[in-house]
């Protein structure tokens, strides 16, 4: 029927948010699908931007810096990098529990962009890393908030798939941002070993800033666009702005049903519905209470453990294999050819994240990651070796999105930023510090040692997170009370 289509005027806001469940397809525009997508891709741009980049930039604002040493001085900006994503994700993530969703993703954006013009800028090694902090937290609070949004605003049955749609999107940022690098910081050479175009040479020596000045343009982009974006309806519901979120949930109602009418409604029970109603929430009640305490500790300590592996290979993939006797273009181009293997894993994690429970994907990551890393530690043969490392850069993403679903999933609407933040920034400054802490030390290990040792933290990271929630399939009011 006509009138079952939009709700009627006099919805509360828990009714207005439960149907969004029963939406058969997302409900934003085309623009607002590519618009928050366009922040994934600015946030794994941002990522590996820096994986190629480096020794380039090591060799221009570093005396003491040489080929053969910028694995020893990787550390620190990276560090900065992730203990900025920390406080970003816990600063911003917390007053969007406040303020709303909308308004915190363009404040991120902003900071963004002004931390990606700084680097572009940085003449030494001490504003180089300060400007990686300040993008960092900027990152940071843009993860944490737009997976929430997503999450709130995707029908039950296909929040996985959703944050795996934006997740391909993210994977093409990673590709941008390591084959910008390859491109304009690694002097040209015969393939495989380099890249018979690449532009870096005596005279061209300033590419690494040209990296950054990109992502600075990529954030006005997406700043802009952002403008248009609607507020979470969940958000408004908990907030008491009722009338605000059933007008939200109506105009996403009309785009989600033009070719497929609402799904039928399933019974909500009463604890279910009050869920949905106004409740300050935030630091204070997620640390009180035992079952969102134990929740946060799982999932940050899973965070910590993945994104140990994950940011050792896409910050410093390629030093480390410079160290171990790489050229640098040859290492580039090793990471950039991996590169495959993540955009390979976002357009599969769409297709199958739905089937398997959420926390079950990063011990098949972790798996695959070994396979990857064995192959590349014991071969010498360059087509081996890239066969590797796209083995090795599916395993490792192959679990991110579901891993993002899970955790936004976890918490209620009310501090659901704030716990989601707090998780992420466990395993951003974690997963920093044993960067930090490893990968120069690690450099002279044998690569097959460096390699395993490097994976052996995801594998450890999928033995914690069998402890996590099951959401799959569930409704967000009924995981949390």
């Amino acid at each position: 029927m006509a009138t079952d289509r939009l709700p009627p005027p006099t919805l509360s806001g828990a009714s207005a948010v439960r149907r969004i469940d029963r939406f058969p397809r997302w409900g934003l525009s085309p623009v607002s699908v590519f618009t928050i997508g366009l922040g994934m891709l600015f946030v794994q741009y941002d990522i590996f931007n820096i994986n190629v980049s480096f020794v380039q930039t090591c060799l221009q604002i570093i005396d003491e810096c040489s080929s053969a040493t910028a694995d020893t001085f990787i550390g620190l900006p990276v560090f900065m990098s992730l203990l900025g994503y920390g406080i970003g994700a816990l600063w911003l993530g917390a007053l969007s529990d406040r303020y709303g969703r909308h308004s915190m993703l363009i404040v991120s954006m902003v900071i963004t962009g002004a931390g990606s013009a700084y680097s572009a800028l940085s003449a030494d090694e001490i504003n180089f890393a300060l400007s990686r902090l300040i993008t960092g937290i900027g990152v940071g609070a843009d993860l944490a908030i737009i997976n929430v949004f997503v999450s709130e605003i995707s029908p039950r049955r296909r929040r996985g798939r959703y944050t795996s749609l934006l997740f391909i999107m993210a994977a093409f940022g990673s590709a941008l941002g390591i084959w910008l690098g390859l491109f304009l910081t690694t002097p040209m050479g015969p393939w495989p070993q380099a890249l018979p175009f690449a532009l870096a040479s005596d005279d061209f020596t300033s590419g690494w800033r040209w990296v950054y000045a990109i992502g600075a343009a990529l954030a006005v982009v997406s700043l802009v666009l952002r403008m248009a974006l609607p507020e979470s309806p969940r958000w408004l519901a908990g907030r008491g702005r009722t009338e605000e979120a059933a007008a939200v949930v109506s105009s996403m109602e009309h785009l989600a049903t033009r070719q497929l009418p609402l799904l039928p409604e399933e019974p909500q029970d009463n604890g279910t519905a009050a869920s949905s109603t106004v409740n300050a929430g935030g630091f204070s009640e997620l640390l009180r209470s035992p079952l969102y305490l134990r929740r946060l500790l799982v999932l940050g300590t899973a965070w910590m453990l993945g994104y140990l592996t994950i940011y050792s290979f896409s910050g410093a993939f390629t030093s480390v294999l410079v160290r171990q006797g790489y050229s640098v273009s040859a290492a580039g181009m090793v990471s950039a050819v991996g590169l495959i293997g993540f955009i390979a894993a976002a357009f599969v994690a769409r297709a199958v994240v739905d089937r398997l429970e959420r926390k079950v994907w990063m011990a098949v990551g972790a798996a695959i990651t070994v396979a990857g890393a064995v192959v590349v530690a014991l071969s010498g043969e360059p087509l081996v070796v890239f066969a590797g490392a796209i083995i090795l850069f599916f395993g490792q993403n192959i679990w991110v999105p579901a891993q993002y679903a899970l955790t936004a999933e976890s918490f209620p609407t009310r501090m659901r930023t704030t716990a989601y933040a707090v998780a992420d920034s466990i395993g951003h400054v974690g997963g920093g510090l044993g960067v930090f802490l490893l990968v120069g030390l690690l450099g002279n290990l044998p690569l097959e040692a460096t390699m395993l040792v490097l994976v052996a933290f995801l594998a450890l990271g999928a033995v914690v997170n069998a402890a996590a929630v099951s959401t799959r399939g569930r409704n967000l009011e009924e995981i949390s009370q």
